[in-house]
């Protein structure tokens, strides 16, 4: 695959699929340098409830991208671009093959097709004054309003998705831009179209999945909101809260976050808070599917009843052979 763009080895998949354990044994067999792509492994201190790799596993490979910004920080999707960006460039810049591994699609994606994108972290007094706004005039008052600054986004959300209809208005508000001005991945995953190969990536992209049964997979879920649990997680989110988070914070919002937090604040129960947040994963699990399966470069790798290695020689090989072929 003759090519002057950068080579950027992607792993995605759901989460509790096994992309921590193959990314790092592909990175050892290859040169590479893992650069994460995990919304929530960007926040300090979070590091049971996000499954961050060990300390032990950073040791074996290098990691970028993790421990960026500390809980109470906005973090925008256009700033993860152009941070993660930059350290592609810098782990191929010491002749290391950079590996982007991650769940979170919108991450990836805004990565690997260049997507230009708002630098429109959230406004809460904004997004507040227009929620206002939809309780006293109606939610169609707003949907009128973003008419008036934005009619392509105005003509692609339906007028009672006050959620998005307010996410458009706050992108106009902070970049003097039309929501619909930074391309389609802003309308959302639901609408969006299967996607090939980006004429504005810089990257000559190799990109693998990894899927399981999805009973295996679930079953994989609980056993790591366990392992979680059984690792402590409600004494570190004690430890945030004492440091001042709280649930308005985006990074309290994460699943397993939210629901210790509401045990450890109101006295809930806890088996009732522990299956809703196995129940969430779940869904979450599927949705992540649901955004991986429109894009048509990913190579699918099955790997139920299977262990990286049975699967590692196989991939390595592959990719070897794309890029020096």
């Amino acid at each position: 695959m003759p090519s002057n763009k950068l080579p950027l080895v992607v792993l995605v998949g759901p989460t509790a699929v096994g992309k921590t354990e193959l990314s790092l044994q592909m990175a050892e067999e290859l040169g590479g340098e893992i650069v994460s792509a995990d919304s929530m492994q960007v926040y300090r201190g979070m590091d049971i409830g996000t499954a961050k790799p060990t300390a032990e596993e950073r040791l074996r490979v290098p990691h970028h991208m993790i421990d960026v910004v500390d809980p109470d920080e906005d973090y925008s999707v256009a700033r993860y671009a152009e941070e993660a960006t930059r350290c592609i460039a810098d782990v191929h810049a010491r002749g290391k093959l950079p590996m982007l591994v991650g769940g979170t699609g919108f991450y990836v994606q805004a990565v690997v097709d260049g997507l230009l994108l708002p630098d429109a972290p959230p406004n809460p007094a904004l997004r507040e004054s227009l929620r206002e706004q939809a309780r006293r005039d109606g939610v169609g008052s707003l949907h009128n309003q973003l008419s008036e600054v934005d009619a392509v986004s105005a003509g692609r959300i339906h007028p009672n998705d006050v959620k998005r209809v307010i996410r458009a208005l706050e992108i106009y508000h902070a970049t003097n831009r039309p929501a619909s001005s930074f391309g389609s991945a802003m309308q959302g995953s639901e609408n969006a179209q299967s996607l090939d190969r980006s004429p504005c990536s810089r990257y000559n992209s190799v990109i693998l999945g990894l899927t399981r049964h999805r009973d295996q997979l679930y079953e994989r879920i609980e056993r790591r909101v366990d392992e979680m649990l059984a690792a402590h997680l409600l004494d570190e989110v004690r430890g945030l809260v004492e440091r001042g988070c709280h649930r308005g914070m985006t990074s309290m919002q994460g699943l397993g976050y939210r629901q210790a937090l509401t045990h450890l604040t109101y006295g809930t129960d806890l088996d009732a808070e522990v299956n809703e947040w196995k129940r969430d994963t779940r869904r979450f699990a599927k949705r992540q599917w649901t955004w991986f399966r429109r894009d048509i470069r990913i190579h699918w790798i099955e790997m139920t009843d299977k262990r990286p290695g049975d699967v590692l020689g196989e991939l390595a090989g592959s990719v070897k052979r794309i890029y020096e072929g």
